[in-house]
């Protein structure tokens, strides 16, 4: 197998540090370190859905890279650099409304971003490009997922909160960011998607969501049993994982193979950023 012509990736949040089963350490998946102009990253290629497919880990196979020190420009670029036009993000999230509940799956649609001091660009020399941002997922794709897993317990649509972490929120914050219209919170999704839009690569996320976030009991010192904490993430995600890896799956067989992705920037610009050295 080689890196050439991989048209699908998926990208592993907290608890998916491996998709291709048992097969991950055999011949018919191959890990790569890829070089990029941001630093090297790992990269697995393997079959999932009857589509070669490349999987990485944002975290490490470890968990042993923050939310925001994850080196999001190198992933990408490193995928790019494969020929990937579809990425499916997975993420565990929070829920911070009622109706998102633990255990939840999410097709997210939006999200607002409350991360700072993110390397979130990749035309930060020699040429200005403004991203059109209003749709960050791909709609056609979006849909796809929507179809792909229709019949199933999901939730079709959601806005996601991306805060800085690695702390988890307050109380007023969990609150304030429902107040904001926000159904989900993450860690991650902000600079990774609007970054693959930049090299014209659509994005597709599934969320699980493993917890309330700080409590959706407005008063403090009350108990909810499902107020975030790492290890209650872990232990739900562990948990999920197989109907996690299902849903992907079922996606990844959903996309068509001739899946052309929005083209959000020229693709001239998009080519000098991938032929830029290799640091």
């Amino acid at each position: 197998m080689t890196t050439a012509d991989v048209q699908i990736a998926v990208i592993g949040g907290s608890g998916l540090y491996s998709l291709f089963g048992p097969d991950e350490n055999s011949n018919e998946a191959e890990k790569h370190r890829i070089e990029t102009p941001y630093g090297p990253t790992a990269v697995t290629i393997g079959e999932l859905g009857g589509r070669r497919t490349a999987f990485l880990t944002r975290h490490g196979v470890d968990h042993s890279v923050a939310p925001h020190l994850i080196n999001y420009r190198a992933n990408i670029w490193a995928l790019a650099s494969l020929g990937v036009r579809v990425i499916l993000s997975s993420s565990a999230v929070g829920g911070v409304s009622p109706d998102y509940p633990p255990g939840t799956l999410v097709l997210t649609d939006q999200f607002i971003d409350r991360t700072h001091g993110r390397a979130d660009t990749f035309y930060d020399q020699g040429s200005v490009q403004h991203l059109a941002a209003a749709d960050p997922f791909a709609p056609e794709l979006h849909d796809i997922a929507v179809a792909a897993l229709n019949g199933s317990d999901i939730k079709p649509a959601g806005t996601c909160v991306v805060i800085q972490g690695p702390r988890f929120s307050t109380r007023a914050e969990s609150l304030w960011f429902r107040a904001a219209g926000a159904h989900t919170i993450n860690m991650t999704m902000y600079p990774e998607v609007p970054l693959a839009a930049e090299l014209n690569i659509d994005t597709v996320n599934l969320s699980f969501v493993t917890d309330s976030d700080a409590g959706l009991t407005p008063q403090p010192g009350e108990v909810d049993e499902d107020a975030v904490s790492h290890s209650l993430v872990l232990e739900r995600l562990a948990a999920a994982q197989p109907r996690i890896v299902a849903a992907i799956e079922t996606i990844v067989r959903a996309i068509p193979a001739d899946y052309l992705p929005r083209e959000s920037i020229a693709p001239d610009e998009v080519r000098a950023v991938l032929a830029r050295p290799i640091s």
